[in-house]
């Protein structure tokens, strides 16, 4: 079994890479931070401000979150519903944040995340991947990229799926989340002492899967590729 984590700010292409990085493998991919997305989804939709550490609390009781994988792809069903892109909305990456700064919050997905974790061969990306969820994890990656070159990403990708937004509120929204997702008392958004950085803001995906399968053998061997 291999467990990979790969942490990182938003923008610097985690979930890409985690993705191609898992189909490689033959692997299981884990997106943590449609975790999140989902209870920041739930917050929003009963009008509750997601700062509001104890009404956000009071509404975990009423929210059950399953991993389901089909055709090799993660998907997340809130109370019986697949949300699919409703949580890819910028407000609700917003709401994600706010709430995972929430020790109640955090503590509810935990078991979720180890559970995986324990009974399959991942690649798991997010913010805290290696310092809490797994920090035994054989392989640890902090994936990071300039500011302008993952709200150019993230811009990208938002226009992609038709939505009307502007570069530098997106750049400004970044540096606002990234201020917010370090700064928190609980598990911070930093690199595990033992983690490879690795800054892709001159790769390509493909290139960036290159560099991790080249860590892998470094530190595993060629047996698992």
């Amino acid at each position: 079994m291999i467990r990979i984590a790969i942490d990182g700010p938003s923008g610097a292409g985690k979930s890409t890479l985690a993705k191609s990085l898992a189909a490689r493998l033959g692997i299981i991919y884990v997106d943590t931070g449609a975790l999140y997305r989902t209870v920041g989804y739930y917050v929003k939709t009963k009008g509750v401000d997601p700062k509001d550490s104890g009404a956000v609390e009071a509404l975990l009781p009423e929210i059950k979150i399953e991993l389901k994988y089909e055709a090799g792809m993660q998907y997340v069903y809130l109370n019986g519903e697949n949300l699919g892109e409703k949580i890819r909305q910028p407000d609700i990456s917003m709401y994600a944040s706010a709430v995972s700064a929430i020790p109640a919050v955090r503590r509810f997905l935990l078991e979720t995340q180890k559970s995986v974790a324990r009974e399959n061969s991942v690649v798991m990306d997010g913010r805290d991947i290696g310092t809490v969820i797994i920090p035994d994890a054989d392989i640890k990656i902090f994936l990071t990229a300039s500011d302008e070159v993952r709200a150019r990403r993230r811009y990208n990708e938002l226009l992609a799926k038709g939505m009307d937004v502007k570069y530098e509120d997106v750049l400004a929204d970044m540096k606002e989340r990234d201020a917010r997702d370090r700064g928190r008392d609980i598990a911070p958004a930093t690199p595990a002492p033992d983690a490879i950085i690795l800054d892709n803001s001159d790769c390509t995906n493909e290139e960036s899967v290159e560099d991790v399968i080249s860590i892998i053998k470094e530190k595993l061997g060629d047996i698992i590729i």
